[in-house]
């Protein structure tokens, strides 16, 4: 039968012949299994779990020794932790561009010692106004120095106050306490003459002021003393501690300012109130002038005989500074009768001379042998003919002037 023949070698021949050669079939293969191994990102870490290989099976390797290609595609490796992977390279131009737009850092002030701190006018001045700006805000008390008296263009008297190179104006009314409104024509004159005499002798003395307002835009300031005075005084006169007691008492020592000073009295500032000490009370050695002991701007102690608390406006105080002081009494045992002793003139009153003399003791003499009278501040010898002990003086005669005081 010819035709089954024939269908029987079609047969035969479609298996011995395949549509592609073996060897080719698993190369092919090798190459597609390798190529479906995921690849490792680049940012995975070391650690990352590695995906298992496949299997290469038995063909395969065969296929791949008879074509002679023993090698496998590389997986890229991931960087290692501990090596960052290196930064891309800026260009040239770029890298001027950034570091000329960076400005210079100021070189710090050389000083003379080694780690001294040094600052500049505008650094301390910038300081100053944020130190101003904050007790604005806080109401809290500042301390200046009285420096001028000026006249505004409306006839005003202003009070200029320098505190820390800033100018601080504090208007007339609130620069003293008992300030009267409702005075008009001479009397009103009158009153201001009168404040404008005091506030000339306050040139230079210490005071406290509450800030009223402020213009950042010109660094200007207006203040109120009168407001610093009621303040001091409501806490230390007015109000009590925890045991209930004034914290101003009679006889109790305090420290304060000298505001003005004369020939026999100077004026002091005790926490919100004035007061005015005699020069008899200033020490137990008699004092000619004041001014010659005490200046504007000092600090006293004084002890507080009295107080008079009517109201937060109208307190006031009797204070002394003889009694703070040692007691020099005693001295009167250093002089002898009929021995002679220099001193000087401390004051003449009704031709009663008044010395004090080089060992401290007061003494006082109703004649002189001298046919020039005796003035103050002359150098004197003077005998003691007695001795009081109760009012703690020497009594004598002034024998000569030693040198007069022209």
């Amino acid at each position: 039968m010819p035709q089954k023949a024939e269908t029987l070698e079609a047969a035969e021949e479609a298996l011995v012949q395949p549509d592609a050669p073996a060897a080719e079939t698993e190369e092919t293969d090798a190459q597609t299994e390798v190529s479906s191994v995921p690849e490792i990102p680049e940012e995975a870490p070391a650690e990352a779990v590695e995906e298992p290989k496949p299997k290469r099976s038995r063909r395969k390797k065969a296929a791949a020794e008879e074509t002679g290609d023993l090698s496998v595609p590389e997986t890229p490796e991931a960087p290692s932790p501990e090596e960052p992977a290196p930064a891309p390279e800026e260009p040239a131009a770029e890298a001027a561009v950034s570091s000329s737009s960076l400005s210079p850092r100021p070189a710090p002030i050389l000083t003379l010692e080694a780690g001294a701190d040094v600052e500049t006018e505008e650094s301390l001045a910038d300081v100053a106004w944020h130190e101003i700006h904050n007790a604005y805000r806080t109401r809290r008390m500042l301390t200046g120095t009285l420096g001028g008296l000026e006249q505004t263009d409306n006839g005003k008297t202003i009070a200029v106050v320098e505190y820390k190179g800033y100018r601080v104006v504090i208007p007339l009314k609130e620069m003293v306490l008992n300030y009267q409104n409702h005075l008009t024509g001479d009397a009103y004159n009158e009153m201001i003459v009168r404040q404008h005499k005091l506030l000339s002798r306050m040139l230079g003395a210490e005071i406290d002021f509450v800030i009223k307002g402020i213009d950042s835009k010109t660094r200007s300031v207006v203040a109120s003393r009168k407001e610093a005075m009621l303040k001091k005084r409501k806490i230390f006169y007015m109000d009590t501690d925890l045991s209930g007691e004034y914290r101003i008492y009679d006889g109790r020592i305090v420290q304060a300012r000298v505001i003005a000073t004369s020939e026999k009295a100077i004026r002091i500032e005790a926490f919100g109130v004035e007061a005015s000490v005699m020069a008899r009370d200033l020490s137990w050695e008699w004092i000619g002038d004041a001014r010659d002991h005490y200046a504007v701007g000092d600090r006293v102690l004084v002890r507080v005989q009295s107080v008079n608390r009517e109201d937060i406006e109208h307190i006031s105080i009797k204070a002394d500074l003889r009694s703070v002081s040692d007691n020099r009494q005693d001295n009167l045992r250093l002089c002898r009768i009929q021995s002679k002793y220099a001193g000087i003139v401390t004051d003449v009153h009704k031709g009663v001379v008044y010395i004090r003399l080089t060992n401290g003791v007061n003494a006082i003499a109703h004649s002189c042998y001298d046919r020039r009278r005796p003035g103050k501040k002359d150098d004197v010898s003077f005998v003691v003919t007695g001795v009081d002990q109760e009012r703690g003086v020497a009594l004598g005669i002034v024998t000569r002037i030693i040198r007069q005081n022209l």
